[in-house]
């Protein structure tokens, strides 16, 4: 075996044990998965994509599921796989997106692409964005790096690999809105070769039938004028669609922060390098359009949203590599520093993953496992109100007995008047009553660190019955028995319950 193929092995060898110990450090799901999972039972079980809500006692419309291919496979996986077959696929998906990164690489620069800092870096700036098991977003993502690999092959003369596009996004379409974020890198890929004067129509050709595709979904042409609405709507309210740089983000997302300065500061250094070599004109003449187009719409969409961040990191690594590495090489590190990085990540990754206990990631915080346990074991029935990130693992667990207010399907199936509701609520802004005279609940689960917990606590309308750690159920004091059962307080037992339901089709 000759010392190319050895390090080849090596580096996807030290990347995936790597990206595996990251990936399984997760402790908790994530809170749309079960509104997920119960869209796939009802086309594997049912045989038929849910249209209508049927989990929630407020108003709603169409369910616009553009996610609903997404809960096929997570159902799938699930049900012939096991719980934790849901972590190994976070996994697979963040080493499939680096793994396409390392083939962009070495094709756009014909360079072995094994410079393994990279790598860490723009995992650990995701680390945030990918931390629970799994969401409809890893599909966007990853086909997102598998459009740019194309799209070279393309540059570089391959251009019947094209017609994979079209086809990619008929499935795309289906299992992840970001679709539109597949069409939006065919526009720039158009655009920016238009202003390479190089053969931009291919991309335009492209384009046209994938965008005809659309239409190839459950719920015809209607649901293309949802896609498009819901792409550009606002979120105010919703913290993952809100600014790195707002209020509530400006001491989260440090790592992301970190490349992100590094990757512009790298950028800023080889493009002054080169005018100072040569002229302005000669230098904007040599440039690749697309490069500079790709990475300035990724990057204001980063920091516009957090949720968009992996397609500036992803981008990045694709159009920047050569200029981090070729900085890298002007800084004289000395060349064994990358054996130290190989053989550190090895190690610590080898570490995490022996000391790890596998078992069903799940917390107290982040999830009223056993507020919802006291609910069931009662008896207890009736609608219920809950911060809308819970809703979904509610109706998993509760349905039929109860009916929850609202969850994270937001725009997919409720009304714009919901959330702002909701929020006055919790706030005990003015107004915060609202909510209870116009889709009165019988229970609430509600988190203590929230103002409107004190104040139900002091109500004479509602009594708290059970108090958790985090969470606490109030319900109507017209409503109260006499005493209540008690759940368990072993966090295996919830482990081991966590995906049952009494949900049929």
């Amino acid at each position: 075996m000759n010392m190319g193929i050895k390090r080849k092995l090596l580096f996807y060898f030290t990347l995936f044990i790597f990206v595996l110990a990251v990936s399984l450090l997760v402790n908790n799901y994530d809170f749309d998965l079960w509104a997920r999972l119960i869209a796939g039972m009802g086309v594997i079980e049912g045989h038929q994509v849910i249209k209508t809500d049927f989990l929630s006692y407020t108003p709603t419309h169409t369910w616009w599921d553009h996610e609903w291919g997404s809960g096929v496979i997570f159902y799938l996986v699930l049900k012939y796989l096991g719980p934790y077959s849901l972590v190994i696929l976070q996994a697979l998906f963040t080493f499939g997106i680096f793994l396409t990164i390392a083939k962009i690489v070495k094709l756009k620069y014909n360079v072995m692409p094994y410079c393994l800092f990279i790598y860490i870096f723009a995992i650990m700036a995701l680390n945030q964005n990918f931390s629970s098991p799994v969401r409809c977003h890893m599909f966007s993502f990853l086909l997102f790096t598998l459009f740019i690999y194309i799209l070279e092959l393309a540059r570089k003369g391959k251009c019947k690999f094209l017609i994979l596009i079209p086809l990619i996004t008929i499935f795309w379409n289906n299992v992840h809105g970001g679709v539109v974020s597949g069409l939006g890198l065919l526009a720039m890929y158009a655009f920016g070769e238009f202003l390479n004067k190089k053969n931009w129509k291919q991309y335009v050709y492209t384009l046209i039938p994938s965008v005809i595709f659309l239409v190839i979904n459950p719920y015809g042409f209607e649901y293309i004028k949802f896609l498009f609405s819901a792409t550009t709507m606002e979120r105010p309210d919703i913290s993952e669609w809100w600014g790195i740089f707002s209020k509530y983000q400006m001491n989260r997302q440090i790592m992301f922060k970190i490349f992100m300065l590094s990757i512009i500061g790298t950028e800023v250094y080889t493009v002054v390098k080169n005018i100072k070599n040569s002229n302005f004109a000669k230098w904007y003449s040599e440039q690749d359009k697309v490069k500079w187009i790709v990475l300035v719409v990724t990057l204001y969409l980063a920091i516009s949203h957090v949720k968009m961040i992996p397609f500036f990191v992803i981008s990045a690594c694709c159009y920047c590599y050569d200029d981090i590495y070729n900085f890298g090489k002007k800084l004289n590190i000395p060349a064994f520093t990358e054996k130290i990085i190989y053989i550190m990540v090895i190690i610590m990754s080898i570490f995490s993953l022996a000391s790890k206990e596998y078992t069903v990631p799940l917390n107290y915080a982040a999830y009223p496992v056993r507020e919802v346990e006291f609910i069931k074991i009662n008896n207890l029935k009736g609608n219920i109100l809950s911060n809308f990130g819970l809703g979904s693992y509610i109706s998993y667990k509760l349905y039929p007995n109860n009916l929850i207010y609202m969850d994270g399907r937001y725009e997919e199936v409720y009304y714009d008047e919901m959330i702002p509701l909701l929020k006055k609520f919790f706030l005990v802004n003015p107004g915060w009553d609202d909510v209870l005279k116009k889709y009165p609940p019988e229970i609430m689960i509600i988190e203590k660190y929230y103002p409107v917990y004190d104040t139900l606590k002091n109500s004479e309308d509602w009594k708290l019955v059970f108090e958790g750690e985090v969470f606490g159920v109030f319900l109507q004091k017209d409503n109260l028995q006499a005493d209540y059962s008690m759940p368990a307080k072993e966090i295996d037992y919830y482990k081991d319950t966590l995906f049952d339901t009494d949900i049929k089709f």
